[in-house]
């Protein structure tokens, strides 16, 4: 009685324990080890996208403060009165001229820029001038 390759691959056994079963339960783990490799993945992806997420928050959170602040710093009112403290002044109509006649133009006298002066520094206690050597003189021995 000749028996079929494959029933004899079913039938073979180590130690009481066929072979097939043997096989299959190394699939099993195999299967079941990719599987926990992964969902260990998939969490540290869904940590990376939660960290994201929270960036992204914070970012708009910051756009929309910059937006305001630059809504405020905007503000006609607010520029008007800093042109006039800069003593800045619309140009007069008779001021405008075509390209061409811009050389001929006249200049105009430029206010001087503001200078705001260092406030008095308190002189520092002076040390005694045999205790300074200077940067090039050897030391002494």
């Amino acid at each position: 009685m000749t028996r079929n390759p494959v029933q004899r691959l079913f039938d073979w056994k180590i130690r009481g324990i066929r072979w097939i079963e043997i096989i299959g339960v190394m699939c099993v783990a195999a299967m079941v080890f990719s599987v926990y490799v992964a969902k260990a993945a998939a969490a540290r992806e869904s940590a990376a996208i939660g960290q994201l997420e929270r960036q992204i928050a914070e970012n708009s959170q910051r756009v929309r403060l910059l937006r305001a602040e630059a809504a405020r710093l905007e503000q006609p009112g607010r520029l008007e009165t800093l042109s006039r403290g800069a003593a800045l002044a619309p140009v007069k109509a008779e001021r405008q001229v075509e390209e061409d006649a811009l050389p001929t133009l006249k200049p105009v006298h430029v206010p001087a820029p503001v200078v705001v002066a260092p406030e008095p520094v308190e002189p520092a206690a002076e040390a005694p001038a045999a205790d300074v050597a200077a940067p090039d003189a050897e030391p002494e021995r």
